[in-house]
């Protein structure tokens, strides 16, 4: 019998399938010893510091952190830094543009009527992106199928469609939007209908459905839907704080219409989106997912670092305006935060079968679309690897011979998946094959 009628016959309701069916006694995917290997994606935007971002070796070979870096500290042991990286997809489209939509898909994008800051007017990705491939390769087995597959996960993303703002590509010409708000996760993740401000809580409904199937879980089991559920109360709570004090929101200003309304809770929503793709990963309901703070030619004005120019503005300052600088490091120290939140939040988290942790098995690869923001450059682009998913060697940066395209890089990521692609995206830039990292 399938697991999902077992719990349907015991009189368990539809809402809480969703809490129990990923549990390891009920799974239908569930297999025993098979490790479940996730990859996240975390993105931000406009470039960076390349003199206080980039790591170094010491005499032994081992990672010493650089000032922007240092939040990843505790996870040096497991990161890895590539040096050398290149966005080589030309094409339409100007450098934010191509920074952006080719980054996961390394396909030029097609032809099309959105005109950038330089280049030909472009259109939408050509080709499928990174995260998009590997989940179809999971999603086509049945050990590694799950109910979603994967989750693409917004932070401050405008309500807006176009190249700068899309990384994830389920096909040509196909652009997947993330979600934005935490409400709209907890209702895909949940099923939640109930307006936020009215929550009674859609847990209270579901506490009898609990106790009948709780004498017949594993001591494991139990205390994982225990953090499963307290998650959700959390985010209930939350929400219905944010909700109910309109006094947190930064109003959108009105002398600069361009300027993006980034709310003074940015950090707050962060974390929540954060806690809610950490638990729905920890729940197997997708082993692949990506995390987008901002977009490409994002004008943030991220007052709770106290800063209230725009981001996009900032990174266009020449290297001596020391007072943009030291912002811009501000800045991508918060991101690099933000990342280290992440690992924090997966290493803290027990894998179902006692087997380690779940940064164990994934790994997080923090991106941006451009090298350096004032002089536009797909060269020497930040990736930075955190995790034991790919099996790639951590503690160390490695600087790439010449411009190493970055297509060789995605396909490092489909093939420790053991999906052995010959090419991904511009199958001349895929050259080589995979990159050597284990």
């Amino acid at each position: 019998m399938k697991r999902r009628h077992f719990l349907r016959d015991l009189g368990i309701s539809t809402a809480a399938l969703p809490f129990l069916s990923s549990l390891p006694s009920f799974a239908e995917t569930a297999t025993v010893g098979t490790r479940r290997q996730r990859l996240l994606v975390v993105f931000s935007p406009n470039g960076t510091i390349p003199d206080l971002f980039w790591p170094s070796n010491d005499e032994a070979g081992k990672l010493q952190l650089s000032p922007i870096l240092k939040p990843l500290e505790a996870f040096r042991e497991q990161t890895l830094v590539l040096r050398g990286i290149s966005n080589q997809v030309r094409g339409d489209g100007d450098s934010h543009m191509r920074g952006m939509s080719c980054l996961l898909t390394g396909a030029p994008l097609l032809t099309g009527n959105i005109r950038g800051g330089g280049g030909n007017p472009a259109g939408w990705a050509s080709s499928i992106s990174i995260d998009q491939e590997i989940k179809n390769f999971l999603q086509s087995q049945k050990d590694t199928r799950t109910r979603f597959g994967s989750l693409e996960v917004g932070v401050a993303v405008p309500d807006r469609a176009d190249p700068w703002t899309r990384m994830c590509y389920a096909g040509s010409n196909q652009p997947v939007a993330p979600l934005n708000d935490p409400e709209e996760m907890l209702s895909k993740l949940y099923g939640s209908s109930k307006d936020t401000k009215t929550y009674a809580s859609l847990l209270d409904d579901l506490g009898e459905d609990f106790k009948k199937v709780a004498k017949g879980l594993s001591s494991e089991d139990r205390a994982l839907l225990e953090r499963h559920l307290t998650l959700v109360r959390q985010m209930e709570q939350e929400m219905k704080a944010a909700a109910q004090s309109e006094d947190l929101v930064h109003p959108e200003p009105e002398i600069d219409p361009h300027i993006e309304l980034v709310n003074d809770n940015t950090p707050q929503i962060a974390r929540m989106q954060m806690d809610l793709l950490v638990n729905a990963m920890a729940n197997d309901m997708a082993r692949v997912g990506t995390l987008q703070f901002m977009r490409s030619v994002g004008q943030a004005r991220m007052n709770w670092l106290g800063i209230e120019d725009g981001h996009h503005s900032l990174s266009h300052e020449p290297d001596g305006n020391n007072d943009a600088r030291e912002k811009l490091v501000k800045i991508n120290t918060w991101f690099a935060e933000q990342v280290a939140y992440l690992a924090g939040k997966l290493r803290e988290t027990p894998e179902p079968d006692g087997s380690g942790n779940m940064l164990d098995n994934t790994t997080i690869m923090w991106v941006n679309e451009l090298g350096k923001g004032n002089n536009h450059t797909l060269d020497d682009i930040p990736f930075v690897l955190i995790g034991g998913g790919a099996g790639f060697q951590g503690n160390r940066m490695v600087q790439m011979d010449g411009k190493m395209p970055h297509n060789r890089l995605l396909l490092s990521l489909a093939h420790s998946f053991g999906h052995r692609l010959e090419s991904f995206g511009d199958r001349k830039l895929s050259s080589g094959g995979p990159l050597l990292l284990s």
